[in-house]
C-alpha cells in the first residue's frame, strides 16, 4: 500500500513508524512531515488548506490510503472532500469533527443526551460573561469555543483572571469568537480515554495521562502537552464500563441522530471524581503526546487496523497490546509556550543508540543540508516502554541528556503521581 500521513508533529512521526512496521506498507508519504519522518518516508510540501492540490498529489502518486493526524484539516472537512473524490481516508467527517471544532456543540450534545459533564453557561458578549463572573463560585473554567491547540482553556482562581480570559478570547486570541463557554471547575483527576471506530464497531484504544502545564508540579501555563504516560493510574474495569456506557455510547448515538457516524480515533478528555467520569472535552484524533505513548504498546499491525476501519470492517481485527507501561517526555524550545526561536541546530542525534522499546519521535524539527533544526515549540518526544514507569522516566531523561541541547528544556517530573 502507498500511504499518505497528513501532519508534522510527534503524533504523525509515531503513526509513520507504526505504518513502517506493517507487512502491508509499500511507500509512505508525509505532508509536510518533519526531520524524523524524512528518515523513513518522503516528505511533501503542500499547503494543508489546499484540498484540491492534495487530491491531485494523491491521484498522481497512486495513494491507497490517507491518514489525517491533526485536528484542523478534519474540522475543515478534508475527509468529506477526499471521500467525494473517491479517496480512502481515515478520520471523522466534518459534522463528527464538530465534537472538537466547537466546545459549545459538544456541551449541547451532553445536555441533550444526559452525558455527565461540568455545569456550564454560553455567552455571546464579554459584558454578559463579565456579569456572570460577578456571582460565580471560584475557581471556574473559561474556554474559547473553537480550536486553540490545547491552549484556549483558562482555569481561573480569581475573578480578575476570569475577566482577563474573557477579554483575550473575545479580542480574538484564538480566532474570531462569537460565543464563550464558562463552566464549573471539577475537582478530580484527569484521564485521557481513546476509542477507534469504523462508524459501526468501536474498540477502546488505551488510556493515558497528559501533563499540560509547562512547569513541574503541573504549574504554569497550558501547553500542547509536556509529556504523558499510559495506562492511566485510574484505569479499572468498572470505570471503563461507566465511560463507555455514560459517555461514549450516548455521543455516538447523538451523531447517529444527526445522520452521521464517527470513523477514526475519538479521544475523551475526562475528569474522574470518586470513580465517576465527567467529560471535559473531545478530540477527534489521537492526542499528542498521548499517541506517541500509546502506539508503541500496540501489538496488532497498525496499517491493517486502519485499513479495516476505512473499509467498515473493524470487527475482523483482533486488537492486541503489550502488557506494560509507557512514558513520554517532550523536549521543548526555551521560551515555549510563549516566544521561542526556530532554526536552532540539534546536534548529537546520530550518536544516540536506542535500545529495544526506546523511541525518539520528532515533532517541531526540519532537515536542512544534513542538519536537524528546531521548527516549533515542542521539538522531540522521548518514549520508553517497560514494566516500570520509574525506569521509563530515568531512561527517557538519560536520552535527553545525551543530546544535551542547550536551547531546550523539559519537565523531569512526568508521571510523578504514579512514580514519586
Amino acid at each position: 500500500m502507498n500511504v499518505l500521513i497528513i501532519g508534522s508533529g510527534g503524533r504523525e512521526h509515531a503513526i509513520c513508524v507504526s505504518c513502517k512496521k506493517s507487512t502491508e506498507v509499500k511507500q509512505i508519504f508525509c505532508m509536510p512531515g518533519n526531520a524524523g519522518t524524512d528518515q523513513i518516508s518522503k516528505n511533501v510540501l503542500i499547503d494543508l488548506d489546499n484540498f484540491k492540490e492534495i487530491v491531485k498529489f494523491v491521484k498522481k502518486n497512486k495513494i491507497d490510503l490517507v491518514i489525517v493526524g491533526p485536528e484542523k484539516p478534519l474540522v475543515d472537512g478534508i475527509v468529506d472532500f477526499l471521500e467525494k473524490n473517491k479517496i480512502k481516508v481515515f478520520g471523522p467527517n466534518k459534522i463528527a469533527s464538530k465534537l472538537e471544532g466547537s466546545k459549545i456543540f459538544t456541551k449541547k450534545l451532553c445536555e441533550k443526551y444526559k452525558i455527565p459533564t461540568a455545569n456550564f453557561g454560553i455567552f455571546n458578549t464579554s459584558q454578559e460573561a463579565n456579569d456572570f463572573i460577578e456571582n460565580c463560585k471560584l475557581p471556574i473554567v473559561v474556554k474559547a469555543d473553537g480550536l486553540a491547540s490545547g491552549k484556549g482553556v483558562y482555569i481561573c482562581n480569581q475573578k480578575e483572571e476570569a475577566l482577563i480570559a474573557i477579554k483575550e478570547i473575545f479580542n480574538g486570541k484564538f480566532g474570531l469568537a462569537k460565543e464563550i463557554l464558562i463552566e464549573e471547575f471539577l475537582n478530580g483527576e484527569e484521564m485521557s480515554f481513546f476509542i477507534i471506530s469504523d462508524g459501526k464497531t468501536y474498540f477502546p484504544f488505551g488510556t493515558a495521562q497528559d501533563h499540560k502545564r509547562v512547569l513541574e508540579g503541573d504549574k504554569g501555563k497550558n501547553t500542547g502537552g509536556m509529556g504523558a504516560y499510559s495506562p492511566s493510574r485510574l484505569e479499572n474495569e468498572s470505570l471503563n464500563n461507566k465511560i463507555l456506557n455514560k459517555i461514549i455510547k450516548p455521543t455516538l448515538k447523538g451523531l447517529e441522530d444527526l445522520n452521521t457516524n464517527f470513523k477514526g480515533f475519538l479521544y475523551a478528555g475526562l475528569m474522574i471524581v470518586e470513580n465517576e467520569p465527567f467529560l471535559i472535552e473531545y478530540n477527534v484524533r489521537m492526542g499528542d503526546p498521548e499517541c506517541q505513548t500509546i502506539l508503541p504498546k500496540l501489538k496488532t499491525d497498525f496499517l491493517k487496523l486502519i485499513k479495516a476501519c476505512v473499509n467498515n470492517n473493524l470487527n475482523s481485527i483482533n486488537l492486541e497490546w503489550y502488557d506494560d507501561k509507557s512514558l513520554c517526555i517532550v523536549l521543548c524550545s526555551k521560551g515555549y509556550p510563549d516566544e521561542y526561536k526556530n532554526n536552532l541546530e540539534i546536534k548529537n542525534m546520530e550518536n544516540i543508540k536506542l535500545n529495544q522499546n526506546e523511541f525518539i519521535f520528532h515533532a517541531g524539527t526540519k532537515k536542512e543540508k544534513d542538519k536537524i533544526l528546531s521548527n516549533g515549540g515542542r521539538v522531540l518526544n522521548f518514549v520508553v516502554r517497560s514494566d516500570s514507569f520509574k525506569n521509563n522516566r530515568e531512561k527517557a531523561i538519560n536520552l535527553i541528556n545525551q543530546i544535551n541541547w542547550e536551547n531546550g528544556f523539559f519537565r523531569g517530573d512526568i508521571g510523578y503521581k504514579v512514580i514519586d
